[in-house]
């Protein structure tokens, strides 16, 4: 049972004086940012319900510990919080609510609004009075569309735009798809306006499913040639008439009752959620719509149906009178409000349980089914691959799990000056970048590592607890028994003593062990301690690249910063001396001596590096 004492009490005091209206809430973490966005009929009630009584799905208990403040925006109405809640949404991409996977990123059939159209694809909408068509999911359905577009109707290519003035002024002359029939060459008035925007209006039934009005179109035209004696022109119109009724008859989901409708299907298992959307126009099928849906899985079959709802039509193109879904959303009669006042006509949402309709919704959920496991293949193929690598040093290390996610850091810095640290990830010992993670030392100044280096892996750790996000398998620190006690101190603070980790010292490839006096020696040609001098050098190389990123015009920034003991005074004088790096590299272990500063082993260490 959670406990209102366990919240703040300005949360508590807002929450008991929260209005009683209709509106939305905002809830925002520590750091101010905003976490979840919801809106209610009864705003009090509804936020009431998140602090009190326990949580059985994780993703609610997670969200709500993260609340550190509350705010509300209120409405005139319950269909007025619905479009509001769907902008900031939109807006703010709260961590814990739904959204769709890459929606943003699936392309329409446009056709534009200007007196001879053109039509084409496109993934960005421009409200300027255009058609759209879409959003198409299914990439071979697309490409059948446009091809069948592009074979049958001669709409024009070019990009000109045509109006009275333009076609009159000759100035643009037909190209090649006038002359192969592919345009009837509007740019110079070889086709009238009216003529060739009724060949648009048959485009636009087409992709609303009424093939049977072009083939009408179709007909009256081959008929017309024929009666003139233009015996191959009608033929054409003959071949384009077979092309729509074989694509008419492909299409067909035997529910002729003359209704536009959608068929949602929701499904999730394990850590998966997905939707499948099929679009019925006049009994036809027009296109499939699927999305994975991101953060649904916690929760229930009513929410998310509801936020897939809202979120899909708010971009499309075009709202059936009917939507048949697998599970009813909550609050169906505000989202049918909602949907009717975007269509200006009624909207149903049903559940169908018997009939052709339940029929059509069992294709929908074998189609989600589908996609579930093709995705769950997907998933077990990626995590069943084991590298040998990964093996070999799970046995060399005595771990009793597979590292497949290792998480390395290093430090990089000039006597305590200009100093970063580094966190660079592996999973299934391969580099992550979009993993990596860069770190200015806050909290230490002047020269040391070991408290540098606890900085950065307490910062690091820390945020992966408060986030709830993954931990790894094993931590590498680059260096010996000082750097790796000064990790192991920090995650016994915060109680991840349990995570394995290990130093790997550069001068003998020595692995550190916690707990063990004695460093463990593999041999050089050894698969685990390749991955790890692999996972090593790039936390290595990514510190220093950040370090000289930052440090700038505030320090020196050469090929002498790889070489470790080596001063900042003493990289000074080398250059003073030898004025650039090739001369420094070209000189002697004798001359390098003569330098202020440089010892026998200083000076062999820099030949060593250079």
């Amino acid at each position: 049972m959670m406990a209102e004492q366990s919240f703040p009490e300005k949360i508590l005091e807002k929450i008991r004086t929260a209005p009683t209206d209709p509106g939305c809430y905002i809830y925002r973490n520590s750091a101010g940012k905003i976490i979840y966005i919801g809106k209610a009929k009864n705003i009090r009630n509804r936020v009431r319900s998140y602090f009190v009584g326990g949580y059985k799905e994780p993703k609610t208990a997670a969200l709500v510990s993260n609340i550190a403040d509350v705010e509300f925006i209120l409405t005139n109405s319950e269909i007025e919080a619905l479009i509001l809640e769907n902008t900031l949404i939109k807006t703010y991409h709260p961590k814990y609510n739904i959204f769709f996977r890459d929606d943003k990123t699936y392309p329409y059939v446009r056709i534009t609004n200007e007196p001879f159209p053109q039509v084409f694809l496109t993934r960005t909408i421009v409200r300027d009075g255009s058609k759209y068509f879409g959003p198409y999911t299914d990439s071979r359905l697309l490409r059948d569309t446009l091809e069948i577009i592009k074979n049958i109707f001669p709409i024009r290519s070019c990009k000109h735009h045509l109006n009275d003035k333009t076609i009159n002024s000759g100035q643009i002359k037909v190209c090649l798809d006038y002359h192969i029939k592919k345009c009837e060459g509007p740019c110079q008035g070889l086709v009238s306006l009216e003529e060739y925007n009724r060949m648009i209006n048959q485009v636009i039934a087409f992709l609303n499913g009424r093939t049977e009005e072009a083939i009408e179109y179709f007909e009256e035209k081959m008929n017309t040639a024929a009666a003139n004696l233009q015996f191959e022109t009608a033929a054409a119109y003959r071949d384009k008439i077979s092309i729509l009724k074989n694509y008419s008859n492909r299409q067909s989901v035997e529910l002729n009752d003359g209704l536009d409708r959608d068929l949602i299907a929701v499904l999730k298992e394990a850590e998966n959620c997905c939707a499948v959307i099929f679009r019925v126009r006049r009994g036809k099928l027009i296109g499939r719509d699927k999305f994975l849906l991101e953060g649904a899985e916690n929760y229930d079959y009513p929410v998310i149906t509801h936020d897939l709802l809202l979120r899909y039509y708010d971009s499309a193109t075009s709202i059936p009178s009917e939507i048949l879904v697998n599970y009813l959303p909550e609050e169906p009669e505000v989202l049918e409000k909602w949907l009717m006042s975007q269509k200006g006509a009624r909207v149903s949402i049903l559940q169908p349980q018997r009939g052709d309709k339940a029929r059509l919704m069992k294709m929908a959920i074998r189609n989600a089914e589908l996609q579930i496991s093709e995705l769950q293949m997907k998933q077990s193929q990626k995590t069943e691959f084991v590298p040998k690598s990964l093996v070999a040093l799970q046995n060399e290390l005595g771990l009793k799990e597979l590292p497949r996610r290792i998480e390395a850091f290093d430090i990089s810095n000039i006597g305590g000056k200009f100093a970063v640290g580094s966190m660079i990830t592996f999973i299934n010992g391969a580099a992550k970048s979009s993993e990596y993670r860069r770190f200015k030392i806050k909290t230490v100044t002047g020269s040391n590592d070991y408290a540098m280096l606890a900085e950065v892996v307490q910062r690091r750790y820390k945020r992966l607890l408060r986030e709830e996000k993954p931990l790894p398998n094993l931590i590498l620190i680059d260096g010996g028994k000082g750097q790796l006690n000064a990790a192991v101190t920090v995650l016994q603070e915060l109680n991840l003593a349990g995570i394995p980790i290990i130093g790997l010292a550069k001068r003998l490839e020595e692995i550190f062990v916690p707990g063990n006096d004695e460093p463990l020696l593999l041999p050089r040609n050894s698969l685990a301690l390749s991955l790890l001098q692999r996972v090593r050098n790039e936390a290595h190389r990514f510190a220093i690249t950040y370090h000289r990123k930052i440090r700038g015009k505030g320090g020196i920034s050469t090929k002498l910063d790889e070489i470790p003991g080596l001063s900042l005074n003493a990289k000074r004088a080398l250059l003073n001396h030898f004025k650039t790096i090739t001369n420094i590299k070209s000189a002697s272990i004798e001359d390098l001596m003569n330098v202020k500063g440089i010892g026998p082993k200083l000076a062999q260490k820099i030949k060593l590096y250079l």
